[in-house]
């Protein structure tokens, strides 16, 4: 059986190697690439990123791949978003007082999360919606592995979501027709991070 092709779009911000390999193991024919043709043509597209919003949307920009990614969404081909990749789909991020335009394709703002530990770093449970294709099999007491200080914390208009507690509530991961994103590293996750992303890889 043909596996589905994914492209890890590398526009220099992302833990690719760690990713690469894991949805590998998930099951898909990897390709790392900067080339925005191979990011339309494949199966599904992933979108990393790790560091600063502005850092990674400027990435975003220089590369095109936001471009890609509205094509992508509007056409309801999968995307999906990892970490920073996750928050730089939302409309705008919001960093030491400086607003950044995100690509929109998800409405709300990430911002500060208001918690007495920053960053959240380590292992935490999810709340998942209903109905949600990525977390199909997996329980409410499987942790996920987060790194960040920033995160969305409004639900965006029909979507479903995970939440996540550290301080306050904030949205842990998304899932809107084909479009899905996370706010923890899927990859860095285990065995659940590991069935999160063959149950993605299984919707190509």
């Amino acid at each position: 059986m043909t596996k589905p092709t994914v492209a890890l779009f590398d526009y220099g911000s992302g833990n690719l190697r760690s990713a690469f390999r894991a949805l590998e193991r998930a099951g898909a024919d990897v390709t790392l690439t900067s080339d925005l043709d191979a990011a339309r043509r494949a199966d599904g597209l992933v979108v990393p990123g790790v560091g600063a919003y502005a850092a990674c949307m400027e990435g975003v920009l220089k590369s095109g791949v936001d471009a890609v990614i509205r094509e992508r969404v509007a056409a309801d081909a999968p995307v999906l978003g990892i970490c920073v990749g996750e928050q730089v789909l939302f409309t705008e991020g919001i960093e030491h007082g400086v607003e950044t335009a995100g690509v929109g394709v998800l409405e709300g703002r990430v911002e500060l999360i208001d918690a007495p530990r920053i960053p959240h770093m380590g292992w935490n449970t999810v709340r998942a919606d209903a109905g949600m294709r990525l977390f199909a099999g997996i329980g409410p007491d499987e942790r996920f592995y987060f790194v960040h200080s920033y995160a969305a914390k409004a639900k965006p208009a029909g979507s479903l979501v995970a939440v996540c507690e550290h301080g306050e509530p904030f949205i842990a991961a998304v899932e809107r027709g084909a479009l899905a994103a996370t706010q923890f590293h899927p990859e860095k996750s285990g065995d659940a991070g590991y069935a999160l992303l063959t149950n993605w890889i299984k919707e190509l």
